[in-house]
């Protein structure tokens, strides 16, 4: 719970009024929040030897995922993802704004239109939420950052 508190000092003839916020809940005041960094080191594969790292097999290829941040509302995150070769039909809307930055490897977009965009290390891409059409790689590792409207592509 936050109180007001209300100073009133009186400087010359005008007085001024100071608003100042206090907390009773030691837990909230206690709560410190950091920026999340990925650091040099870590975009040379390190980060996918931290303990949240999540590995995926499905079809014979292996994805390492690692979250850096999530926001405390649950549509905003950021984080590393590594992949093999992988060929994807995306045919419903892709569900969330994703910005991607290729460290390694690279990916071959190509939209429900025939319209096609090759991205490769060092150079980024960002696919809206209503995105359709191929994805194609023989491999890659990206920097992620995602903004899901209603949460659930951060699930």
């Amino acid at each position: 719970m936050r109180r007001i508190i209300a100073l009133i000092l009186a400087l010359g003839m005008l007085p001024v009024v100071f608003l100042v916020a206090t907390s009773s809940d030691d837990a909230q005041a206690s709560t410190v929040v950091h920026p999340a960094k990925i650091s040099k080191e870590d975009t040379t594969g390190r980060i996918f030897e931290r303990e949240n790292m999540i590995r995926t097999e499905k079809n014979g290829n292996t994805t390492l995922d690692v979250t850096t941040l999530l926001s405390s509302d649950r549509k905003f995150a950021s984080g590393m993802y590594k992949s093999g070769k992988t060929r994807s039909e995306i045919t419903e809307p892709y569900g969330v704004d994703e910005f991607m930055y290729f460290i390694e490897g690279g990916v071959t977009l190509t939209s429900v239109d025939g319209s096609e965009i090759i991205v490769s290390a060092g150079e980024a891409v960002t696919i809206p939420k209503e995105w359709m059409g191929v994805w194609d790689t023989d491999g890659y590792t990206k920097i992620w950052v995602i903004y899901s409207e209603d949460g659930s592509g951060l699930e």
